[in-house]
């Protein structure tokens, strides 16, 4: 339900900017209006999920949208794809990019034929009409704050921590990673070199193997194919291994329920597009229960602005009796995270961090101070494809 929300959303919002903002077919009624939708494959379930609720959207809304979603994680396929949406007369094109300059050209050739692109999960470095998705560094930082949390709870204060991800491109999961590794700074914890799976459960779990046979206490995988991959490794493995990891499908919940993953990182699109939406801001508690129903209690909560931007989040203890960490979020006029505030368990500020951006919206350098302003660090980032 919440993901059939989050698409009525987004294909809401594309059909308002064909036929009030120069589309192809602005006289034409919403119904012959042809929308594709281009995500990074056709087999992991969040994909699978989001394209069943584009096509009840659609229903709803009198459109049409053709999935055009390559079978497998490929620049190749996913750049023929969007040309053969071009080729089909699309008005527009919801594209999830596997990296953020592979499909560039395609787009650009698409945007000069008046087709007009909505990112959804994972931009690429072409202006697109809008772009929806998590905040994954903040996301990845949790999973990493989660992880901690249960080793620190077992008595394990150190040791060798593995990352498996589908590659170093993709901006989002390269971005749950950051967020992830952040978590770990300043602790006596290793991580190790990230491995690389493609996204691929069967190759994932057998990066996930080698990482236990170094003895690691953790492992997080950056999407569905690598935590599928990593908690069955753990399971063929007997081993006693952390996995948290991202996305929500069948075999991961599974695995959760039978002790081989402790936790995954459900993505929350919705909520931010339920805010743009209602152009209104919106708050998010979330209550948990203890499993006899008698006590429930909020353990996190998120604001959304009326652009639904996360500017603030908090994470309760104690039964949400105690606060354990607040954060604000500034963004900039292109909607770019560019400052966030740290606060303690005492409300009271820690840290501060400001991240530039080049030209084209990646993210260059974090700059990290102290309360009063001092510059402790800052962390440059490079990116390089080969």
């Amino acid at each position: 339900m919440k993901k059939t929300l989050a698409i009525l959303l987004v294909l809401a919002m594309m059909v308002a900017m064909l036929a009030g903002c120069g589309g192809k077919k602005e006289e034409a009624a919403a119904e012959s209006y042809k929308i594709a939708l281009i995500t990074m494959d056709r087999v992991d379930q969040h994909w699978v999920t989001l394209d069943e609720g584009a096509m009840k959207a659609a229903a709803e809304l009198g459109v049409e949208v053709v999935n055009m979603s390559p079978n497998a994680k490929d620049d190749a396929q996913q750049i023929e794809q969007i040309n053969n949406a071009v080729s089909a007369g699309c008005d527009a094109i919801v594209v999830a990019a596997n990296g953020p300059d592979s499909i560039s050209s395609a787009l650009k050739e698409a945007i000069a034929a008046g087709v007009k692109i909505i990112y959804v999960d994972s931009p690429a470095n072409v202006e697109a009409e809008a772009t929806f998705s998590t905040n994954n560094k903040a996301a990845g930082k949790t999973a990493g704050e989660t992880m901690i949390a249960e080793l620190e709870a077992q008595g394990i204060t150190e040791g060798a921590v593995g990352i498996v991800n589908v590659n170093a491109a993709t901006d989002s999961t390269v971005q749950r990673e950051a967020g992830f590794r952040e978590a770990f700074e300043g602790k006596a914890y290793t991580l190790l070199e990230t491995q690389y799976g493609e996204g691929d459960a069967a190759k994932s779990q057998t990066i996930a193997e080698n990482y236990i046979t170094q003895g690691v206490v953790g492992i997080f995988g950056c999407n569905e194919g690598s935590t599928n991959g990593a908690g069955n490794a753990v399971k063929a493995a007997a081993a006693n291994v952390i996995v948290v990891g991202f996305d929500k499908s069948d075999a991961i919940m599974g695995l959760i329920g039978d002790g081989y993953i402790l936790a995954t990182m459900a993505q929350n699109p919705e909520r931010a597009a339920m805010a743009r939406a209602k152009g209104k801001q919106l708050t998010v508690n979330e209550w948990k229960t203890t499993p006899d129903g008698k006590k429930q209690w909020i353990d996190h909560a998120e604001v959304y602005n009326s652009k639904g931007e996360l500017i603030e989040e908090a994470e309760y203890s104690d039964y949400g009796t105690r606060l354990a960490w607040r954060a604000e979020y500034k963004y900039n006029e292109k909607g770019l995270l560019i400052k966030e505030l740290i606060y303690n368990e005492r409300d009271k500020l820690s840290k501060i961090r400001t991240f530039e951006y080049d030209a084209n919206g990646v993210c260059t350098r974090r700059m990290n101070y102290s309360a009063d302003g001092k510059l402790n660090s800052y962390r440059q980032y490079k990116y390089t494809f080969e």
